[in-house]
């Protein structure tokens, strides 16, 4: 247990100044552009990229590890065979997503003028091709895990971020806000070419595509399934998040972004350097049948979250305003832009627990080889009760109403894992 929690702790550093990178994005998108319609069409266009980054290759990357253990496959030939399908996936779902570009950013963001619809479309069309070299950075990233390189998934995430913020902060004289785009696709190239260099230079697996189903690709996607539709509804709170803000008056889409980021960054931080080195961990430990080493997994994970995420979440709410003034009050980020975002960051913090708590409990459900359970939940909270109370609240909370569904629901799904997991399982 020591030894896991160094290496935690070792990934959770390089994974803080990643995500402070990607942090501080938002912050510049805020200094050059203020509450505007521009910085507005900036993370309505990244918004279909990133689902698609996070719930494609997050869920094959997990079906993946999950199925590496158990195959009796020979390794090298299922990583090939999960290489081309994991690319073929990629493209096929962002060449989709490219020529239907102007009716699906009708369907979701069509409350725009038609200069700021060019704007968006433009942005989404530099974002979009990105989304190929996430979803096969994610699923490398896996793979270098599964051998214990856990630190370069790290390392490729801060350089994604450190190209991304780079380019579009010095593009901007030359490109505007477009420029943004553009640092998300070259980050995306270069994120995906460190992590091969990484594979190739472990000389353990051959990175030649062999494209063959067999019954441990199979498996994979009868795993992968669940895990993209849990994933989905999961991220689906973001996309809810753009759809409903949109509604309302210029800059609140930013508004709720910078407030959902501002308190989504401790435990995202947190978790993804728990989930890194605890997944493969336990899905090994699930291998073996060692029950009781779940258990202590399991029971302890969630003691550390509490412990601190819950002193993290008073914090965030008592001093919200002179943190967000702190961190964003600028010539263009003005008292007013303040004024608007306080009160909906002071809800999204209320989530921070709850939140980090569904992603890590999800995991022991994977390793149990249960993915439907979690994704009933999900959408259960995210379609259900999250939409119900956004727009039971609206009309008194306004956009703070998106936040407070976000949590109540975030909280419901917590419950509704834990005692399942107790009941079925006595964790």
């Amino acid at each position: 247990m020591r030894k896991m929690m160094k290496i935690i702790g070792s990934v959770a550093l390089i994974s803080i100044l990643a995500r402070l990178l990607g942090f501080y994005r938002e912050i510049m998108i805020t200094n050059q552009y203020g509450l505007s319609t521009t910085a507005d069409a900036i993370a309505q266009a990244y918004t279909i990229p990133n689902f698609i980054y996070l719930v494609v290759g997050g869920g094959l990357t997990t079906a993946f590890i999950s199925v590496y253990h158990s195959t009796k496959s020979e390794k090298d030939l299922y990583v090939r065979k999960t290489l081309a399908t994991v690319l073929i996936a990629a493209i096929s779902i962002t060449v989709i997503l490219i020529i239907l570009v102007d009716p699906l950013l009708k369907l979701f963001f069509n409350n725009r003028s038609a200069e700021d619809f060019a704007l968006l479309r433009n942005l989404y069309l530099w974002m979009m091709p990105s989304s190929i070299f996430l979803v096969l950075s994610t699923w490398m990233s896996g793979l270098l895990n599964i051998t214990g390189k856990y630190h370069l998934s790290s390392i490729a995430v801060f350089l994604y971020n450190a190209v991304f913020l780079g380019l579009a902060v010095f593009l901007t004289r030359y490109f505007g806000p477009e420029s943004y785009g553009i640092g998300a696709l070259i980050g995306a190239l270069l994120m995906g070419g460190f992590l091969y260099i990484g594979v190739r230079k472990s000389k353990r697996y051959s990175l030649k595509p062999t494209f063959e189903m067999s019954k441990d690709i199979k498996q994979l996607w009868i795993i992968a399934l669940p895990i993209l539709f849990g994933g989905a509804s999961l991220q689906l709170y973001i996309l809810i998040h753009r759809i409903v803000s949109g509604q309302f008056e210029e800059g609140v889409v930013m508004a709720v972004n910078i407030a959902s980021k501002s308190t989504s960054l401790p435990q995202t931080i947190l978790i993804a350097a728990v989930t890194t080195v605890i997944y493969p961990l336990l899905s090994k430990k699930e291998g073996e049948e060692d029950t009781e080493a779940i258990r202590v997994l399991y029971k302890k994970g969630i003691l550390y979250l509490v412990g601190l995420l819950v002193p993290t979440t008073v914090i965030a709410y008592i001093f919200a305003a002179p943190l967000i003034s702190f961190v964003f009050e600028s010539e263009k980020f003005t008292r007013e832009s303040v004024k608007l975002t306080v009160p909906i960051f002071r809800a999204f913090s209320l989530s921070m627990f709850f939140l980090a708590a569904n992603t890590y409990i999800t995991r022991f459900y994977y390793a149990k080889g249960n993915s439907i359970v979690p994704v009933i939940f999900s959408v259960v909270s995210v379609l259900g009760i999250n939409i119900a109370v956004i727009y039971l609240m609206m009309g008194s909370f306004g956009a703070s109403s998106i936040a407070y569904g976000t949590a109540i629901s975030a909280a419901a799904n917590f419950l509704m894992l834990v005692i399942y997991a107790r009941v079925r399982w006595k964790f």
